[in-house]
């Protein structure tokens, strides 16, 4: 993790943005958060054995591409415990993973070649509902479960809207959830759905947010204060 910290809201929060040292602390992260995820379990097909294996290997697999191509990442602290983590797409990534031939391999050996059937053409259907002008996607996103209805989620998803302000390239952020409870939430943050994609008995919802580019005149004013 690099030692670039921000403050925010929660007194016992800090934000960091991670590098590969915190790669195992966040594939622990994330994989708790998606075990129980409905998207997660209908992509790796939760009812057959190994479905816990398939989940750290995805997980692992998506990581790992995303730290190679250096995309940012950022994450919650309290104390001296990582507790939650996203990984943001930069707006210009736009990235087909069906073009991604070493992590296509990977996640047929790791995944199985359902499961990699499964999930890039979930993934196409994300791309296809993708805004334009181009904007930033998220496409991994945790709290620890300990952690989670604390007020840490919202903490993390603005530090995401910050690093995002601080990209002229792009319109927005783009995420995306297949757990119908997480909406109001989503919305309360002034996301708003681009479309929904049907997953066996129910529907992902792919959701988009308007963020401006930071000026420099509004970096140097907020200095100022």
């Amino acid at each position: 993790m690099r030692d670039t910290q921000e403050n925010n809201n929660n007194t016992d929060a800090v934000v960091v943005r991670l590098d590969e040292t915190a790669r195992n602390e966040a594939q622990s992260i994330l994989c708790s958060a998606y075990r129980e995820d409905p998207t997660f379990q209908y992509l790796f097909d939760h009812r057959r054995a190994g479905y816990d294996q398939r989940v750290r290997a995805t997980v692992r697999e998506l990581i790992d591409l995303y730290l190679d191509l250096n995309q940012d990442a950022v994450g919650v602290m309290k104390g001296e415990t990582l507790i939650a983590v996203a990984f943001i797409g930069d707006p210009e990534l736009r990235m087909n993973l069906a073009d991604q031939f070493s992590w296509r391999i990977r996640m047929v050996l790791t995944a199985g070649f359902a499961s990699t059937r499964r999930y890039l053409d979930y993934h196409q259907k994300i791309r296809d509902l993708l805004p334009h002008p181009q904007a930033h996607q998220l496409p991994l996103m945790g709290v620890n479960p300990k952690y989670q209805h604390q007020g840490y989620g919202r903490v993390l998803l603005k530090a995401v809207e910050r690093l995002c302000e601080e990209n002229p390239r792009g319109s927005g952020l783009v995420l995306d959830t297949g757990n119908s409870r997480y909406l109001p939430f989503y919305e309360s943050e002034g996301f708003q759905s681009l479309g929904k994609i049907r997953l066996g008995d129910f529907e992902d919802h792919v959701l988009y947010r308007e963020i401006k580019a930071d000026s420099d005149e509004r970096r140097s004013e907020a200095a100022q204060h």
